[in-house]
């Protein structure tokens, strides 16, 4: 296991494709790793295929809902800068804490969004963390279960668009998860990894015409 991935107190102790099955969500990459391979396994194997992408949507999975809307809120600091805006500040209201009355203010601050604002996947993913459509009698409606991993992914997919080296804000956005299932802020500094395009050696070159 990489020492990237140790220590993930948060994620619950079950089976990555069990956790992943519960909601209704597929990785890309074919694993190596045996059917009961815990999250830290799994995402160890990611790493070392490179298979960024999917190990984002594992961590959108296995964080505990409360936790994966804050990796959200954070994400939504990036798409927004120095602002806010009333789904993201209902959702983070709801983070610290996870009541009714703070759940209805993302309800409302979704009714009156605009279109445009991407952190209304924010407020979805925390309107439906609890497990339900919302509160009062939509209590008792069960929510979709990738909701709030769909949400919590797309958030962070969007960032990448944004910045200026997409391949370092991805490491970066890794990294906060990680921090968050270790019990962190997810505020962490840009990691110090070198994302220049890897120089082409005649292996490769060999490789691509056996393939054409």
């Amino acid at each position: 296991m990489l020492e990237r991935f140790a220590n993930l107190k948060k994620i619950p102790d079950e089976p990555a494709r069990r956790i992943l099955a519960a909601r209704a969500t597929k990785l890309e990459t074919k694993l190596d790793a045996p059917a009961n391979a815990s999250v830290e396994t799994v995402l160890s194997e990611l790493a070392e295929k490179e298979a960024w992408v999917d190990i984002l949507r594992l961590f959108s999975v296995a964080l505990p809902p409360r936790e994966a809307v804050w990796w959200a809120c954070v994400a939504g600091h990036d798409i927004i800068k120095d602002e806010t805006t009333p789904c993201l500040k209902a959702s983070e209201a709801w983070v610290f804490e996870p009541n009714d009355k703070n759940r209805e203010q993302v309800q409302i601050a979704l009714d009156a969004v605009d279109m445009d604002d991407d952190t209304a996947l924010v407020a979805t993913a925390a309107l439906y963390a609890p497990g339900n459509m919302g509160t009062g009698d939509m209590a008792e409606h069960p929510a979709p279960p990738a909701a709030v991993a769909a949400c919590v992914f797309g958030i962070n997919i969007k960032t990448l668009g944004l910045a200026e080296d997409m391949m370092l804000q991805m490491h970066w956005v890794i990294d906060r998860a990680a921090d968050i299932a270790r019990g962190g802020n997810g505020k962490v500094a840009v990691p110090d990894v070198d994302t220049s395009p890897k120089p082409v050696t005649e292996n490769d070159t060999a490789q691509q015409s056996e393939d054409v």
